[in-house]
């Protein structure tokens, strides 16, 4: 049987441990912990092991890490009067724990309402042509805006990107054609360019037949022996002469020559 020194000295011991318990914390790499001391602000501890003084202490957990918030669509009026649906994502992540946790009482969502108001102030100032187009200066607009106004609660904002802009329906005919008049109208240039270079490539050609005439004569006896090789055609040409009937034999007998290989 136990003697009551030994009780006694069990029970204390017993209560220990159950403080010690009490007083032992642990935060991973990535969290902090902010601790309070009867109400009183006594520091942020972390990584590792640190002790508490149970029913004195209180303390909460911070997450260093990058969080990722989806800021939902909202209808906003561009500067040019058009009604678009935009949504974003922002990237932001605790820079300083005890900003985070004594200066704003919940920064997750704190961020999110001011991301909102943000997205809708920015993209209220810009025309729709620089919202389709410069989305990525936007984009960098909105996280310096954001970075410098959430500075005071100890949150850095990394990065803002804009997932999808919703046009109208009607926006989205007149755009489609825009585009197809823009395609027939870069079709007529490229036309016109190549008529401009055929008529200055005939334009050298007439000019160097008018120096050689031999030169154009070859050229239409070519063009008949090309016409001629179709068998249901018959060529009718005048004679001028001895020359341009020695011209006609000698066609007719290339004309016959390829008849017999044919």
């Amino acid at each position: 049987m136990l003697e009551p020194f030994q009780i006694a000295l069990i029970f204390v011991a017993f209560i220990a441990l159950v403080f010690l318990s009490m007083a032992i914390k642990i935060v991973k790499e990535y969290e902090r912990a902010v601790i309070f001391r009867l109400g009183r602000l006594l520091g942020a501890k972390g990584p590792g092991l640190f002790f508490i003084i149970p029913g004195v202490d209180s303390f909460v957990r911070v997450d260093l890490r990058v969080i990722a918030v989806d800021v939902p669509e909202q209808r906003i009026i561009t500067k040019d009067n058009v009604t678009v649906g935009v949504d974003a994502v922002i990237y932001y992540r605790v820079a300083d724990p005890i900003l985070a946790i004594t200066k704003v009482e919940n920064y997750h969502y704190a961020v999110s309402m001011l991301a909102q108001t943000v997205l809708r102030d920015i993209v209220g100032q810009v025309e729709l042509d620089d919202l389709l187009m410069r989305r990525e200066e936007i984009n960098k607009r909105l996280q310096k805006i954001l970075d410098e106004l959430t500075d005071p609660w100890g949150i850095k904002v990394t990065a803002v990107t804009l997932k999808e802009v919703k046009l109208p329906e009607t926006m989205l005919r007149a755009m489609a054609k825009q585009a197809e008049a823009e395609r027939w109208r870069r079709a007529r240039i490229i036309e016109a360019e190549g008529e401009k270079q055929a008529a200055k490539i005939m334009t050298e050609a007439a000019e160097l037949y008018e120096k050689h005439p031999v030169a154009l004569r070859l050229r239409e006896l070519q063009t008949l022996v090309e016409i001629a090789r179709e068998k249901n055609l018959i060529v009718v040409s005048s004679a001028g002469g001895v020359e341009r009937i020695s011209e006609i034999a000698a066609l007719t007998r290339a004309l016959q020559q390829t008849r017999t290989r044919e």
